[in-house]
């Protein structure tokens, strides 16, 4: 050991205080208990020859130290594992060079040589506390050493000014998410992923994207499945290997069956541990497989910007998940010299692509032939609607939509015959039995939907797969349904004069809304109607709000009651997943402050209190990111739709009772606001305040599970 006034040393650090008269430095002190040494009487060592210029930073107390401890203190960004044996006082790395274990959370303790030494908890590894060498070190071998003093009871470390940041291969890869447009990153920050995490946090510091840390990796997938839904572009999941890496699947899932672009970025164990079984290892790309359209490790000798370039097309083009698995110890590696980001510039094409011209005549001559018909908008025309109403009015055709395009059009048209289907109004099911033909666009007949095969089918789709999928149609036309419908819309002939039916229409919805008054005039000691719920939020609702939904008899009740405007509303449509709702309106309310096309929308979700309480602490969240949503809880104290599934099958009701707190009392507690309702008549008032209030807020209603 080299002394402290060794003059070769810079930076030297002379005693502040007299050691005290019966201080005997050839007593080794390893625990606070074996001898009685005052905090005043130390010595500093400081073993770095740095020439740098040296930062200083105040890091503990001196009456926090004891003798014969180790604590961890930061400087900066500088871990460091801070010793005090006999009297003495050394700073060094924190890490431990085996597997990275934390030694200022290890202890000192004497061996049986009488030497003391600094233990690491994960292996034990031990180091001289006050040198950093290893038994038996070489002089050039063992933990870096910084300076140490101690001023005005304050024990300060010594570390260089940061030098410039070298970029590495994760700084290239999220500097291409931003080039791709990548602007939101749900994800919870771990071990395995913190090189990766600290390249976003460059990213969030240049103001080029947000980072939302939730609690349940669960809702960061079905949050990023939702973006996506709404702005048809990806926002990012971030996890860390193994369970963290799982918990994204049920969202990423519902991305997939829905035609979402993802972006999931998963952390992973060392590449030199990878096979063996380490801690925390899992086969990602086995399980991430049949979920993600791209996946892929990302290796050292990998082309970086490349590889995000392909996950970020694969994702926008295909509608799709794409997949990165960050091995580690890559994360942190330099990037290659002149390695550039990548970009989308020449990458992709104009999907506006033209029907071909023997599918367009042959549903020309079928159109032909009908004086009564439908058009049936699915989910992939919503970016669409302008033209296909179009065609809609040339024909005079009611227009009914599937739940999942429920918003697409507004229930106010005059040949809007709302939702078909098991959510669906008597109106459309009217139009489906009147009809002598079927133009169905964007709709990939769902047997929730209920398109009958028994009437002739013109079926418009950009994808060829879903034409005709599950039963044989008329006339297939493949094309992208823009494109296709004004070319339709075009080439009709000029004599083609079916039936008027906007008459028809009007009268169906005042049969239906007269329906729907009686049926919220339904009173019970249980709680409110769902009719008269949504009737209210018909009223409160603002008309340009985008509204994600949960599943359950909330959804279904609000599929058949609440009548859209210029609304938004995103679902989970074919996984049909518990849950979606409240981690939805964070996807959403994230594209109102990416998207040019949404901002300043009002996010107003709306779920039960089964899917409400799967992931009920990112309300947290929402507090604390300042999220303006204001969520509608239909609280029935049950999984309300399995009951009556049981009744129906003629099963025992059990054990879809729930207990449930006050969830307004939670969301107040939170930090957000919350309000319970029991009486109809108080919740035009509390909505109003909801949506008034500058973030998250939670309006709980007590219903009925029977009156829906």
């Amino acid at each position: 050991m080299r002394s402290a006034t060794d003059p070769s040393i810079t930076g030297v650090i002379t005693p502040t205080f007299a050691a005290p008269d019966n201080y005997n430095p050839e007593v080794p002190i390893c625990q606070p208990e074996t001898a009685a040494v005052s905090f005043h009487a130390f010595r500093v060592i400081h073993m770095s020859t740095d020439t740098q210029k040296i930062h200083w930073v105040a890091v503990m107390p001196v009456s926090d130290m004891a003798d014969g401890r180790v604590r961890t203190v930061t400087a900066g960004t500088v871990s460091m594992a801070l010793c005090q044996v006999d009297g003495q006082l050394a700073a060094m790395d924190n890490r431990c060079p085996h597997q990275g274990g934390p030694l200022g959370e290890g202890s000192i303790e004497q061996g049986n040589d009488g030497q003391c030494w600094l233990r690491c908890p994960w292996h034990g590894w031990d180091f001289d506390p006050l040198t950093g060498k290893p038994p038996g070190g070489h002089e050039d071998s063992g933990q870096t050493l910084y300076p140490v003093k101690v001023e005005d009871d304050q024990i300060y470390v010594g570390v260089s000014e940061e030098a410039t940041h070298q970029s590495t291969v994760t700084d290239i890869m999220a500097e291409t998410m931003v080039n791709w447009g990548v602007k939101s990153v749900f994800g919870m920050v771990g071990h395995s992923n913190l090189g990766l995490s600290d390249a976003l946090r460059r990213q969030e510091i240049a103001g080029q994207l947000n980072f939302y840390g939730i609690r349940h990796e669960g809702a960061a997938a079905f949050a990023c499945s939702a973006y996506g839904k709404l702005t048809g572009k990806p926002a990012a999941c971030l996890t860390i290997a193994g369970p963290g890496a799982t918990n994204l699947m049920t969202g990423l899932w519902d991305a997939k069956v829905d035609r979402a672009p993802v972006l999931a970025l998963t952390g992973q164990v060392d590449v030199q541990v990878l096979g063996p079984g380490a801690f925390q290892e899992v086969d990602l790309t086995s399980a991430f497989a049949p979920v993600t359209q791209f996946s892929q490790t990302v290796l050292p000798g990998s082309r970086h910007a490349e590889l995000m370039t392909l996950a970020l097309k694969n994702a926008t083009v295909l509608r799709d998940v794409a997949h990165l698995i960050f091995p580690d110890d890559v994360q942190t590696l330099p990037a290659p010299d002149g390695a550039v980001a990548g970009a989308p510039d020449g990458r992709l094409a104009s999907a506006n692509v033209a029907p071909p011209v023997e599918s367009l005549a042959a549903a020309i001559t079928e159109l032909y032939k009908w004086t009564r018909p439908i058009i049936v908008v699915g989910y992939g025309a919503r970016d669409a609607m302008d033209d296909v109403m179009a065609l809609a009015e040339r024909i005079h055709a009611p227009v009914l939509t599937t739940f999942k395009a429920k918003g697409q059009l507004a229930d106010s048209h005059p040949l809007a015959a709302g939702v078909l289907g098991r959510s669906g109004t008597p109106i459309a099911s009217w139009f489906m039995n009147e009809c002598d033909g079927i133009i169905a666009v964007g709709s990939s007949f769902s047997n929730h939907t209920g398109i009958t095969p028994k009437r002739p089918i013109i079926q418009i789709d950009f994808d060829a797969m879903a034409l005709g999928k599950f039963h044989a149609v008329k006339v297939p036309v493949l094309g992208e349904i823009g494109v296709t419908t004004q070319q339709l819309l075009a080439d009709l002939p000029g004599d083609y004069a079916p039936v008027n039916q906007r008459n028809e229409v009007a009268e169906r919805w005042a049969i239906w809304r007269t329906e729907k008054q009686r049926r919220a005039e339904d009173t019970s000691q249980r709680g409110v109607a769902s009719a008269a719920l949504f009737e209210v939020l018909n009223k409160t609702i603002p008309h340009n709000a985008i509204i994600p939904v949960d599943v359950g008899n909330n959804t279904y009740s609000f599929g058949r009651y609440f009548e859209v405007q210029d609304q938004r509303v995103l679902m989970s449509g074919y996984l049909g997943s518990i849950g979606f709702g409240f981690s939805a309106a964070m996807g959403a309310w994230a594209a109102t402050q990416d998207d040019a096309r949404f901002v300043g929308r009002p996010v107003v979700s709306l779920s039960g209190d089964g899917g409400f309480g799967q992931y009920l602490a990112e309300f947290t969240t929402a507090v604390k990111y300042g999220m303006n949503i204001t969520h509608v809880l239909l609280n029935n104290s049950e999984l309300g739709k399995i009951s009556k599934e049981q009744r129906a099958g003629q099963w025992d009701v059990w054990q879809t009772s729930l207990h449930n707190p006050n969830f307004a009392e939670f969301a107040t507690l939170c930090g957000g606001m919350g309000v319970r309702i029991t009486d109809v008549a108080d919740l035009e008032a509390a909505m109003k305040e909801a949506l008034a209030f500058d973030g998250p807020a939670l309006v709980e209603i007590l219903t009925d599970a029977d009156l829906v």
